[in-house]
């Protein structure tokens, strides 16, 4: 009986251990987390490289977002297309003002087909909501695909 009860504890405390870190990591995110409330735009969205040829590998994304908060949060950030996540971040802190994001592609994706239209969704209290923009990101195929807008990338870093 004494082995039985034994062994329940050491359940319980490794069960324990499992759990109480992750709750712990949670509330922290959520202490510092973006929320609904805090006014999120998306300025731009690239990928690198770009132009793009069908098929190909994107090395990355850059997502540029305007956050209007009155403090530093963390959030997740993760580009779409259609229901398909395309790039995902894991907790990137944002400042207050214009934030450059270079987000990683999900290896698997490719351009293929016609038409590619994307959004950006980030965390906001645990909750992935589409971020405003003021316009689509398309990409458009010429001699490749491209995100590129007429006087995009005319900024310094870009």
């Amino acid at each position: 009986m004494n082995l039985f009860k034994g062994s329940i504890v050491v359940a319980f405390l490794a069960l324990m251990s499992i759990v109480v870190p992750s709750i712990g990591e949670s509330a922290d995110f959520g202490r510092f987390g973006c929320r609904r409330g805090d006014r999120i735009e998306i300025q731009d969205l690239d990928i690198s490289p770009d132009p793009i040829m069908e098929g190909q590998r994107i090395r990355a994304w850059k997502v540029r977002i305007n956050f209007a908060g009155a403090r530093e949060c963390e959030t997740e950030i993760e580009v779409r297309e259609g229901g398909d996540v395309v790039a995902r971040t894991r907790r990137v802190n944002m400042r207050p003002g214009i934030n450059e994001i270079e987000v990683p592609p999900v290896e698997s994706y490719r351009f293929q087909g016609r038409e590619h239209c994307f959004t950006v969704v980030a965390d906001l209290e645990g909750t992935r909501r589409d971020v405003d923009a003021a316009r689509r990101f398309c990409a458009r195929q010429r001699m490749g695909w491209s995100l590129r807008e007429p006087g995009d990338r005319d900024r310094p870093g870009r």
